[in-house]
This record gives structure tokens, C-alpha cells and sequence, in this order.
């Protein structure tokens, strides 16, 4: 996964992307040591898998270390020398809002703040942070495509409401003590080494009974959708035209530019199992219609802010479902 991009990005000298022995930290660790970057891999191994970072191992300028952002006391020392963060470290199960919201608040706000934290003490100067939020910051928004500047932005899950305040942080500290925090609100993001979400729930499912595939909610649950390589092209264009201006914060959506239901997601998953009269069942779901409580039934993302600086993505929403989908059957890499 080669992605050729010059400019004020080749000034970083040392990275750290935590969370990056997941799925997205781990894309993002290959993409900047194609570049010839240090990268510091932090992680607990709670949800990320070393085999995910494979491929970095092999790279020199590759370190990992096992660690756990709740922890500050060690964290301090790793900040030292570092140019930029990736912050990509959280717990991404929405759901478990509903039944165990302490764990929103403490692998996700904790951590980010902690993280914050080791950088002041530290004083390590004007440290970029770039941070993985989410469209569901959003909440049942009233304006679709949702822009950036879409207001009042009422999360209503407690993953959506962490992720919200790790954004309120990143900000507060860049203006109070001079980082820097570049924000990147995700939608759906598709790929190899993914473990969670509908395609890899369907596939476990389909996988233990091709005859009969159990669907939360009612199927209608319509989302916009991303393959992991448009979201690393997107990440590179943001972060380049960030780091060429004086801002010291800004927000990016990053997504596709249309939908696709859960309905027509279980079908692309049978068709690449190549099963046929796979029985659909739904649940019916809660709240008219949505998974479970906390799930934003319909999402979509204005992406006009990062199109107006050159970029596409490559694959819209179908595309991106049936390619994942294919990755993980093959465990595509």
C-alpha cells in the first residue's frame, strides 16, 4: 500500500500511532513506513493483533511498544523526541454504550487525556496530533450530507459522546498549550484486518450457518461507507494542507459521498460467500429500526471540504463493502 506524497509531511522525523495494532492504526503504520518514516506503534493488545503489524515489523524505523493509555506514568517517556501523534487507539464496540458506558470514558476519553497530559509534562513543543473521531459525533443530524460546521452536534450513543470530548481536548490543549490537532470524522471504514462491524459480524454468522443470517435492526439502517486505502489517501491530503497552514486545529469529514443499507450489505456478503437462499432474519431492532440503542439509523457526510483539496475517494460505498468483503475472506492484507 504505496502512497507517493511530498511535501511538509517528509519534515517528520518520529511517529507514533497508538492503537496501531488495529485495523485502521495498523494501514496507517505501513503507509508512513513506505514513506521512510519512525514509527512507534503503542498498543494494549486489548483489540489490535500483532499479525496486523506483520508487515511493519519487517521495516526498519519499526518499534512497538505494549501499552496501555490509561496508564500515564508510562506514557511520558515515549513522548519524548516525537514530531507527530496518531491517535487511533479507542474502543470502537458502539453498542457496549448501552450496557457499560464507563468503558467509553475510560478507553477513549481517559486514554486521550492522558495522552494530552504526557505531552504537556513533557514540553515537547509544537507536536501535531491527528485524531480518529467519528460520524457519529453527529448524532440523528437533521442535515444529510452533514458538514463540519453542522450544529448543535448531539451524539446520542456514549461512543459518539467520547469521542466528541476526546475532539473538545485535543482542541483546549492546542490553544492552551500549543500542539496542534488535526480532526478526522470517519465514517464507516472497510477493509482488510478488520474484526468488527456488520461485514465481519455477517461473515462469523454466515460463516457458523450459511442458511440463515440474523440482521439487527430492520435492515433499513442506511450509512456511508469507506475502503481503507481512500481513507489513508484522505488522511495524506488533510494532513499535507494542514501542515502548511497556521491553524492550529481544523475538522475534516472522511467518507464516501453516498450510502448503502444493511440490507443490501447482507447480499454482497452471501453473493462473495457465493451462498444462495440464505434466509434473512431481522430482528426489528429498537427505536424505529436501529441495531440498538445509540445506533444512528442514517448517515451521511458532506466531503466537500477535503474534495476542495483535490481528493476522491476511489470507491463508493458498494464497492468499498465488496472489497472488503472479499479481503477478509482471503485475509487480504
Amino acid at each position: 500500500m504505496h502512497i507517493q506524497h511530498k511535501g511538509a509531511l517528509e519534515d517528520l522525523t518520529s511517529i507514533i500511532v497508538t492503537g496501531g495494532a488495529g485495523f485502521l492504526g495498523s494501514h496507517l503504520a505501513d503507509a508512513l513506513l513506505e514513506r521512510k518514516e519512525n514509527v512507534t506503534v503503542l498498543d494494549n493488545l486489548t483489540s489490535g493483533r500483532m499479525d496486523n503489524l506483520r508487515q511493519a515489523s519487517e521495516r526498519s524505523g519499526f518499534k512497538f511498544r505494549k501499552i496501555d493509555l490509561k496508564d500515564l506514568s508510562g506514557l511520558t517517556e515515549v513522548v519524548d523526541g516525537v514530531a507527530s501523534i496518531f491517535h487511533f487507539a479507542a474502543n470502537p464496540e458502539v453498542r457496549l454504550g448501552s450496557t457499560d458506558p464507563a468503558i467509553h470514558f475510560q478507553d477513549n476519553l481517559l486514554a486521550t487525556f492522558n495522552l494530552l497530559e504526557s505531552v504537556r509534562m513533557k514540553a515537547v513543543g509544537n507536536i501535531t496530533v491527528v485524531f480518529a473521531s467519528t460520524s457519529t459525533v453527529y448524532g440523528d443530524a437533521a442535515q444529510m450530507p452533514t458538514r463540519e460546521d453542522y450544529g448543535p452536534i448531539l451524539p446520542i450513543s456514549t461512543y459518539g459522546a467520547s469521542k466528541l470530548g476526546c475532539e473538545s481536548l485535543i482542541s483546549s490543549y492546542a490553544y492552551t498549550h500549543g500542539l496542534r490537532g488535526l480532526i478526522f470524522r470517519l465514517g464507516n471504514c472497510v477493509g482488510g484486518r478488520s474484526n468488527h462491524g456488520v461485514i465481519a459480524d455477517f461473515v462469523k454468522k454466515l460463516k457458523t450457518d450459511p442458511t440463515e443470517l440474523q440482521i439487527l435492526g430492520d435492515g433499513t439502517q442506511t450509512k456511508s461507507y469507506i475502503h481503507v486505502s481512500d481513507f489513508l489517501t484522505g488522511i495524506f491530503t488533510a494532513l499535507e494542507a494542514f501542515m502548511e497552514s497556521d491553524r492550529r486545529v481544523d475538522v475534516y469529514n472522511l467518507s464516501s459521498n453516498d450510502q448503502v443499507c444493511v440490507k443490501r450489505i447482507a447480499e454482497i456478503v452471501t453473493d462473495e460467500l457465493a451462498l444462495k437462499n440464505v434466509k434473512m432474519k431481522f430482528t426489528g431492532g429498537v427505536d424505529g429500526g436501529r441495531g440498538w440503542l445509540g445506533d444512528v439509523k442514517t448517515m451521511q457526510l458532506s466531503i466537500e471540504k477535503l474534495q476542495a483539496l483535490g481528493w476522491r475517494p476511489k470507491f463508493n460505498s458498494e464497492e468499498a463493502v465488496r472489497l472488503a468483503t472479499k479481503e477478509m475472506l482471503t485475509n487480504s492484507v
